[in-house]
Parts: C-alpha cells; structure tokens; sequence
C-alpha cells in the first residue's frame, strides 16, 4: 500500500481532538481498518470520510454501539440507493425499447 494513499492517525487525532483509544476501539468494532508502518498507524484516505461522519456522532455523546448502529443503517440505506437507481435505468430501457 502505498504511503500518499494514508493518513496518518496521530494527525488525525490532535486535528480532531481524539484520543487514540477511541480510534482503537473502532477498529475493535470493525467500524475502521488500521494499517500500521513502521510503528505509525494510518488510516485510508478512501475511508476518510467514514471516520469523519463517525467523529461526529461521537461528538453527539453516541456510543459506539449507536454508533456500529446508525453506520451499518447507513451503508444499508446507501445499497438500497444504489438497487433503486439500477432498477429504474434497468426500467427507463425496457420502456425506451417498447
């Protein structure tokens, strides 16, 4: 993997005012995958923005067991998203061919 394609959690968590344990304990939750280097543990910046969204809802005094909750909502409500709109293209050219 290479090293552009990280962010360094140390960074991420004097910027967002975090403790490293709580970082832990979402990978403990399967929430994050951390990868560590050289002694340096880094997240992907593919999975930025789920760390973000999570650290907000951390602000909002949730637990992490809410927390586990309302991602994998989420990610339910995003693959739902995504069939609906597959089905009506898949609709819109059956019609388009009638």
């Amino acid at each position: 993997m290479e090293k552009e394609h990280l962010i360094a959690l140390q960074d991420f968590c004097i910027s967002h005012q975090l403790e490293f344990s709580f970082i832990e304990s979402l990978q403990q939750y399967g929430l994050i995958e951390i990868t560590t280097i050289e002694q340096s543990t880094f997240i992907r910046d593919s999975e930025l923005s789920k760390l973000e969204q999570i650290t907000r809802l951390h602000d909002l005094d949730i637990n992490l067991e809410g927390i586990e909750a309302i991602t994998n909502l989420l990610e339910h409500v995003e693959k739902m998203q995504h069939e609906i709109t597959r089905l009506k293209n898949k609709l819109s050219l059956h019609e388009s061919s009638d």
